[in-house]
């Protein structure tokens, strides 16, 4: 990997920020780099709260939406909560609807099937919709750009309301109320909310308008918290706010359902759970079955009720696991087979892989082979794959260049979902391979790795530590810390682990003569080198190491270079 520091601030803010704070200059760095430049705004960082969340009603169309859905309310009528399959929509979905239940007559959760639906509005929900009496869809994380299914939602009588995060287009659906920050005559301070964090705002117009304590609106943050989380948003301003409640929502009231996946949890819940224990099982509802299990675990508070429901998608998760290493594993042999090795980018098809985890098959693939890559399945008559990028490389903008040969494709910079007739794939494969080869940079074609600081071992110790783990919660743009640290020995206890002996534990001592241990997972081919007393540098997050009551600091190695 490429190794690339983040442009450093300059020493007198440093000095200043350190010496106003009461906090070590490194500290000062970190927080600079993140743009925290004052007292108040460190008191904010550190000290996330409520009162600072914005006015909901600043948001484009939130009176509208409000007034609709207390017209729903006082008039009986039957509401729609419509959402994606994914983390974000299915939490959404969950979210309006535990707050909606007993203020309206009817309430009906809906998550289109993804294979026979697809992504989006779908005119069978709306048609499922008319069919049960409905008169207000409330569409959560989709539907910005659901223009032909808003209009024969209104031919059959029903309303609109949108909660969308997504890049609108120049031209916006009739809804009775579009909520979505990105749009361009939306002045929302906050423009980087998930579709779970604008119905979230939607509920907390609502509690406003009708007169009720902000306090009861705490349960539902943990459900914030897990679709930011999965959403892969920036860690900042509103985010942060709503996933350091959320996470205190959870540790302190944890849902039945998600607190079976981390009952063997020994140590307070941080972000890294969320996303990669939480989100891969809520995900493997809709990937392997269909979303609305994991909406119903999402809303039931009933131990015993809720337990087969978990156990379900527990299966589910592993058998996706299961499915997505086999056909990452049959990808691989295709490129070797067809001899791609060296192209600019990777397009591979069977009609039998799992469309459910072909997205995920796309990500594993970049991890071997670091290019743009689309995974193609069957679908019915025609073909749908799903698109993923390397760090610079815009994909939507090679998909656009390739259109003749696609049927239609939607998505963003980094991830997209296409679809194409069965005889357009030689000629897509040839386009995008093109395309790639006269686009991509030289330093988009090989992954890179961003640090923070260079610092020697003997600036760690367990107040740096103490700090760290209050700039929690991470996410992007706000990053847990990565440091550098050169002239790195084996100081001699370095040696394998793990039951496969893949991983490596160091024991090292840097140019100060400072001692640390790390753990370096999959790094057991450096064993040899090591050994030898040669000299290298790593990278590296801090980490708390507790053993038998002791509490010592461990180095966790992300790259290592001799």
């Amino acid at each position: 990997m490429r190794w690339k520091k983040i442009p450093g601030p300059l020493k007198i803010d440093v000095e200043e920020l350190s010496e106003i704070l009461a906090i070590p200059m490194t500290v000062a760095t970190l927080l600079l780099q993140r743009g925290i430049e004052d007292f108040d705004s460190a008191k904010d960082f550190f000290r996330p709260k409520w009162s600072n969340l914005h006015d909901p009603f600043l948001m484009q169309d939130m009176k509208a939406a409000v007034l609709r859905i207390q017209s729903a309310i006082e008039n009986g009528e039957r509401v729609m909560v419509y959402g994606d399959y994914d983390v974000d929509g299915t939490s959404s979905v969950a979210l309006v609807s535990l707050y909606l239940k007993d203020k309206i007559a009817e309430l009906l959760p809906y998550i289109p099937d993804r294979y026979s639906e697809g992504y989006g509005v779908s005119e069978k929900g709306i048609e499922k919709a008319k069919a049960e009496g409905i008169s207000l869809i409330i569409s959560l994380d989709c539907g910005i750009k659901a223009i032909e299914q808003v209009n024969y939602a209104k031919e059959m009588g029903i309303d609109f309301i949108i909660c969308d995060h997504h890049l609108p287009d120049k031209k916006i659906p009739k809804a009775v109320a579009v909520l979505d920050p990105k749009r361009e005559d939306c002045s929302y301070p906050f423009k980087e909310l998930c579709g779970c964090g604008i119905g979230f705002k939607l509920i907390q117009a609502l509690q406003m308008h009708l007169g009720l304590p902000d306090s009861e609106l705490s349960s539902y943050l943990d459900l914030v918290a897990i679709a930011i989380a999965a959403d892969i948003v920036p860690m900042t301003g509103e985010n942060r706010i709503l996933t350091f409640l959320g996470i205190r929502q959870f540790q302190d009231y944890p849902r039945p359902g998600l607190n079976f996946f981390l009952k063997t949890l020994k140590r307070p819940l941080n972000v890294t759970d969320l996303v990669y224990v939480i989100a891969p099982r809520i995900n493997a509802a809709g990937r392997m079955d269909h979303g609305l299990n994991a909406v119903e675990l999402l809303m039931n508070t009933d131990k015993e009720s809720v337990l087969p429901i978990a156990r379900s998608i527990e299966f589910f998760n592993t058998e996706r696991k299961t499915t997505d290493e086999r056909i990452t594993n049959e990808a691989l042999q295709q490129i070797k087979l067809n001899n791609e090795l060296n192209y600019a980018s990777t397009v591979v098809y069977h009609p039998s892989w799992h469309k459910g985890v072909i997205g995920i098959v796309a990500s594993r693939l970049i991890e071997h082979y670091y290019r743009p890559t689309v995974v193609l399945t069957k679908s019915e008559d025609i073909l749908a794959g799903s698109v993923r990028s390397v760090s610079g490389f815009d994909v939507y903008q090679a998909l656009e260049a390739c259109k003749d040969s696609i049927i239609q494709f939607g998505g963003h910079k980094y991830a997209a979902g296409l679809t194409l007739n069965p005889d357009q794939i030689d000629l897509f494969r040839s386009a995008f391979e093109a395309y790639t080869k006269g686009s991509i940079l030289p330093d988009q074609r090989e992954p890179s790795i961003s640090y923070d600081l260079e610092i020697s071992f003997k600036d760690l110790n367990l107040k740096l530590l103490r700090i760290l783990n209050q700039m929690a919660p991470f996410g992007p743009k706000n990053m847990r810390p990565i440091f550098a640290t050169h002239q790195c020995k084996d100081a001699g206890g370095s040696r394998l682990v793990g039951s496969d002996k893949k991983h490596l534990r160091f024991d090292i001592i840097d140019s100060s003569g400072d001692r640390f241990s790390g753990i370096g997972f999959d790094m057991g081919q450096y064993i040899m080198e090591i050994k030898k007393q040669k000299p290298f540098s790593i990278l590296y997050n801090v980490e708390e190491n507790q053993y038998n009551g002791n509490i010592s600091l461990q180095l966790k190695v992300k790259n290592i270079k001799f």
